[in-house]
């Protein structure tokens, strides 16, 4: 059964910088050896915008500046790149991934569905759904994801029913529940996830976001099989085996899928004790 090595990339963007940014992804990704690279959410502009305005002077559109640095790694390191970036589509500001195939000449844009914090303010509910890119040659099936999305365990199901066998999910993470959820996620659907988070902290009109690091590789078990500090810039690595998900039982009887009831998750009610 063949193996794939994912990269996943923590690194602390400067906001504002976005040429800085971009040569530093440039210089950080240079000498990765990997069929699957991973970059934090937002990795090209930073994280803390305060509103539209400021979104809409460093947004791109899926094809501009940012996805054509992703798509120059991704032919130079023969890997597939995920990129969290601000997207600019019509009047329209998303908080938006970027997944690109070297041998494919579509750029595929995944728009965050579930938005947190400030970001209500300053972008667009994502309207791509969520969806699974196939790519025959490295035999993978890779579902996009964005940071908040983790919450909800809908997100990680509706990509596992369309078939990933991993999910990406650059992120800017600012609280600890995820350490205990993120593994769930792989169990329950029994995948691998792949979490490139940022370090550092950013100031912005009198508050401050301190980003908590600790990135990982999550195999279709729970295991950790890599992680990260939770102060500074680092690249993981860990070699996955992509087919070994596409079996979702975990025992002679039950499997996380077959055993599924949705005819029942919709009939919600309550009954009254007598």
């Amino acid at each position: 059964m063949s193996s794939l090595r994912v990269a996943v990339v923590q690194y602390s963007p400067e906001f504002g910088a976005k040429e800085q940014n971009l040569r530093r992804i440039d210089s950080i990704t240079s000498s990765i050896d990997a069929d699957v690279i991973v970059l934090p959410e937002l990795c090209n502009t930073g994280y803390f915008f305060l509103d539209r305005k400021e979104v809409a002077s460093e947004a791109e559109t899926g094809d501009g500046r940012t996805a054509q640095l992703m798509r120059s790694i991704a032919q130079r390191r023969n890997a597939i790149v995920v990129a969290g970036f601000a997207e600019q589509a019509g009047t329209s500001l998303f908080n938006s991934t970027l997944v690109i195939v070297p041998e494919d000449s579509q750029n595929y844009v995944y728009r965050k569905i579930h938005l947190f914090y400030r970001e209500q303010n300053c972008f667009d509910i994502g309207d791509s759904g969520f969806f699974v890119v196939r790519d025959e040659r490295r035999d993978l099936r890779l579902g996009p994801m964005i940071c908040y999305d983790w919450r909800f365990p809908e997100s990680a199901r509706a990509l596992t029913l369309l078939g990933a066998d991993l999910i990406a999910c650059p992120s800017n993470l600012v609280t600890d529940a995820w350490h205990k959820v993120m593994p769930a996620r792989a169990i329950e659907n029994k995948i691998y996830l792949a979490v490139a988070n940022r370090a550092g902290s950013e100031h912005r009109a009198g508050e401050e976001l301190r980003f908590k690091g600790q990135s990982a590789i999550y195999a279709y078990n729970g295991e950790a099989l890599a992680t990260a500090a939770p102060d500074k810039d680092e690249v993981l690595y860990a070699d996955i085996q992509p087919a070994q998900t596409r079996d979702k039982s975990f025992n002679a009887f039950n499997d996380v899928l077959s055993d599924r009831r949705p005819e029942y998750y919709v009939r919600l009610c309550t009954v009254d004790s007598k």
